[in-house]
């Protein structure tokens, strides 16, 4: 007999937002006979909370368990509302951590982050950075599984010569820092004229029209896209050479494992759980938050070192193979069967 999941988070693809988790997983359990349920996809966030509250109680009889997208800002709250009303209905929930903030919430808030998570029957983390923190924070029912995606739809390009051409996928918000992708490409353009960027994602929190008001008082050679569908990003990625990832905060970008996939070599901030999934001088190049300099350097080498390119964009290719669904979706059918 399938199971009903409900699933609880910020399902906003379909309003201009970039995609999350509650978007991409649901879909994925659902091929695996799974009955999924979803709230919610209201623009408005007092009004996505009330309908996680009244799915919550529609579903209560019905729910074998209740997935909750569990981030690190004003989210979290979303998360502590629904399992404490999950535990009200002695419902089954599994929050999936999601906030690459989240160690600093198990901190700053002690009380609900107790709450939450010790009465959860399962915690998901994807990838060990998160699993570690919850572990030494004396949370031992924590499983790992990764951000899973569909490897086939990921057209690896070997790059024989590389450009500066550059590459930014996120949304625009102060924690993702995307001014400092342009700040590099400034200073990229004192010893590669020709160096371009393109950036692409919605606007979150009005950076993106900080941006924009930056880029042409500078003048800079950038290209804004806004939002894209996932197959029109992937398509445009075959025309750029580098992927840069600027954030301040982070968990397990999916970005980041995508541009993997599509084996463009990465220069990316060493924040959160960077590190666990791109490892530097093997799989991409870390650098320290807001480094312009050592980001301009790594790019550097990057352009002229073409067998250490060859050897991590290969490594990274390797290395992305255990986030495919097919590896991926045992962990799950073993969680909620």
């Amino acid at each position: 007999m399938k199971k009903t999941i409900l699933y609880l988070g910020n399902k906003l693809a379909s309003k201009g937002f970039t995609p999350t988790g509650i978007d991409t997983l649901g879909p994925q359990l659902e091929s695996l006979g799974f009955a999924v349920f979803y709230a919610s996809s209201k623009r408005s966030k007092p009004v996505r909370l009330l309908d996680m509250i009244w799915l919550i109680f529609r579903y209560r009889e019905q729910a074998d368990y209740v997935l909750i997208d569990t981030y690190s800002t004003q989210n979290f709250w979303f998360a502590y509302v629904a399992a404490r009303i999950c535990k009200r209905f002695r419902l089954n929930y599994i929050p999936i951590l999601h906030g690459g903030n989240l160690p600093q919430r198990l901190k700053g808030s002690q009380k609900a982050s107790y709450f939450l998570f010790k009465n959860a029957c399962q915690l998901v983390a994807p990838s060990a950075y998160l699993a570690n923190h919850f572990k030494n924070a004396g949370y031992s029912n924590v499983e790992i599984i990764a951000n899973a995606l569909e490897l086939n739809s990921y057209p690896f390009k070997f790059r024989e010569e590389l450009q500066p051409k550059l590459l930014w996928v996120r949304s625009f918000a102060a924690i993702y820092n995307p001014m400092l992708a342009l700040e590099v490409l400034e200073r990229l353009l004192d010893e590669y004229p020709n160096a371009q960027l393109c950036m692409v994602g919605p606007d979150k929190d009005g950076s993106l029209e900080a941006c924009k008001m930056y880029a042409l008082s500078k003048h800079l050679p950038v290209v804004f896209t806004g939002k894209l569908e996932k197959s029109e990003w992937l398509n445009l990625a075959a025309d750029y050479d580098i992927f840069i990832n600027t954030t301040h905060i982070d968990n397990t970008p999916v970005s980041v494992l995508e541009a993997m996939a599509l084996g463009l070599p990465i220069v990316s901030t060493a924040v959160g759980g960077v590190p666990y999934i791109l490892k530097n001088e093997e799989t991409g190049l870390l650098v320290v938050d807001e480094d312009c300099d050592g980001f301009v350097k790594a790019i550097g080498r990057l352009l002229t070192d073409k067998s250490f390119v060859q050897n991590i964009t290969q490594n990274a290719q390797d290395h992305i193979k255990q986030y495919d669904w097919n590896a991926v979706k045992k962990q799950w059918s073993n969680i909620l069967s």
